[in-house]
This record gives structure tokens, sequence and C-alpha cells, in this order.
């Protein structure tokens, strides 16, 4: 397995910056943040490490070389919209966009690209199955054209009231995973695996590691804290009562995670991915972070 982060924490900082810094700290890869230049609609989106509007050949070459003076290698390319959008016109920009990642992966050589499934949290499971397959279908086949896998995260996108009831992310539970896969058999799809994600829907990190290992495409390394004191004011059913920490300070079994990690031979990147409040306040408190979560993750991944 290879250490490295979301590129995300450093998004003030230029794409240069942010490899000098992956390379000073001893991370071997970086996951780049390609959202499309302009205003975010949520933390840590709207991130522009890699501008793939445009993305030529020349681009990919500048990038490469990059790499190549640094000596850190790129672990995905990460765009995490909502694709199942109910507007049409949202859906169609989403859906552009994520295909012109595919194609900067490609350009790259990198082949994986990390996404959400989306949703439309006012409808049912079912109806949004329904609109996935009209949905993905294209973008699966782009990504099959290109040979590049597609990494899913199973985030439940249930933090805030614009996301309730249904959040905005419909494959979030093993369940919902096999029935994913078993809708696209033959497409390059698989999971970009976040145990912080199940903690707070108390699922067996493990286990699911377990059953589907075979489709894990990338690893993010982030913990959960779950309040049982708020829990037991605002139930399940509330929000407000789990919390993104650095790894090591929240509820997730880390040996338990790693040595299902290595049972099923899983031997690709696993990148920190910080949202934890506590260490947002400026930009030394977002490398602290990384280094405190490296420091951590080390005694698991040599």
């Amino acid at each position: 397995m290879q250490l490295g982060f979301v590129s995300a924490i450093l998004g003030d900082q230029p794409l240069e910056r942010v490899l000098a810094f992956a390379a000073d700290e001893g991370f071997a890869c970086v996951e780049l943040m390609c959202w499309p230049p302009g205003k975010a609609d949520r933390r840590y989106a709207g991130i522009t490490h890699l501008d793939v509007a445009a993305f030529s050949d020349d681009d990919a070459a500048q990038v490469r070389d990059l790499l190549r003076i640094h000596g850190v290698n790129i672990s995905g390319l990460g765009y995490y919209p909502n694709p199942l959008d109910p507007d049409p016109a949202h859906r169609k920009m989403v859906s552009d966009h994520l295909v012109k990642v595919i194609r900067a992966s490609a350009k790259l050589g990198v082949g994986v690209v990390n996404t959400f499934i989306g949703r439309d949290p006012a409808r049912t499971v079912d109806a949004n199955f329904d609109q996935l397959a009209k949905v993905w279908t294209p973008i699966l086949a782009e990504a099959k054209a290109a040979g590049v896998r597609i990494g899913i995260e199973h985030c439940p996108m249930l933090f805030s009231d614009d996301e309730w009831p249904g959040g905005k992310n419909v494959p979030v539970s093993p369940e919902l995973w096999r029935r994913l896969f078993a809708a696209f058999p033959e497409a390059p799809l698989g999971l970009n695996f976040d145990p912080s994600h199940l903690v707070w829907q108390f699922i067996d990190c493990g286990r699911a590691v377990r059953e589907f290992g075979s489709r894990l495409v990338h690893v993010h390394a982030k913990d959960e804290r779950i309040d049982h004191a708020k829990l037991y004011d605002v139930g399940i059913l509330g929000l407000g009562w789990h919390t993104p920490k650095l790894p090591g300070l929240g509820d997730v079994k880390w040996g338990e995670f790693f040595a299902a990690l290595t049972d099923a031979g899983y031997s690709g990147p696993v990148c920190i991915e910080v949202e934890d409040r506590a260490y947002e306040g400026s930009l030394d408190d977002r490398k602290r972070a990384l280094r405190q979560s490296r420091k951590f993750l080390e005694q698991f991944v040599g």
C-alpha cells in the first residue's frame, strides 16, 4: 500500500507546492482534485489542482514532468459532485465534466477517477436507480473505452437540511453496492473505500472489505467520531451526532480495517482525507493534520 493524501485540504496551494509538500513529507502519492474552476457549493468542493476543461497532451506532459521532479505519483483524479441532481441542466454539466476528468486521467496514465454516483434526495432508491442507469451508462462506456477505473465513494452525503431525507449519494451500503455492480457487470466500476462512512451507519468495516476486496479501486483514510450524547438527543435520523476526524481520533477500528485490507490483498493507495474542523485554522494547521495522520497510519502502511 502507498500512503498519500487528498489534495482538497491544500486547496489554496498550487499544484507544484502540493507535490513539493508531499515529497518533503514522505508521501508516495496524491489524489488531485479536478473540479471546474469557480465557486464551491460545499466544504472541500470546487478545488482545482488539475484543470481538465481543455486538457491537452502538452498539459499531461507538463504534469508528468512535475511528478518526476518531485518523485510523487497521482493515486487518482477526484471530482465529487451529484450526477443525479434533480436539475437536468446540472446533471448534464456534471456528467460532461466527469467525462473530461476521465479523459485527462487516461492522458496522464493514472487510470483511476474517484467520484460519487449521486442521488436526488427527495426520491426513492428505486427511482434513483432508474435515473442512475440513464446517466451512468454513457459515462461508464467512456471510462471503459479510455481504460479508466471509476472508484465510487460511498459517503451518504447526508449532513445538512438540504440533503435531507435521502442524502445525495445512492450506493452507501453493501446491499446497494451489490445492486450497483449487478446493474453494470462489465463496467470498470469499483469502490473508493472510506471506513468513516460505515462507522456512523454501524456497518462492519472489516466485513465489508472482506466481501468487496476485489472491488477496491482506491482507499480514503478518514476517521469519524460518534457523539453518543447528541445521538441520544436526536436519534439516528437526526443530524450532527457524528463528526469527521483525523485517523486515530474517532471510532474507526484501524487495526481491524488494515487487517482486512491486507487479507483482501489490497496493495493500492491509501489517501488521508482531512475534513477535521479542529485543523482548519491555518495552512500550518492543515499541514500538521497531514503530518499527524501520516505518523498514525505509518504503523499500518510501511
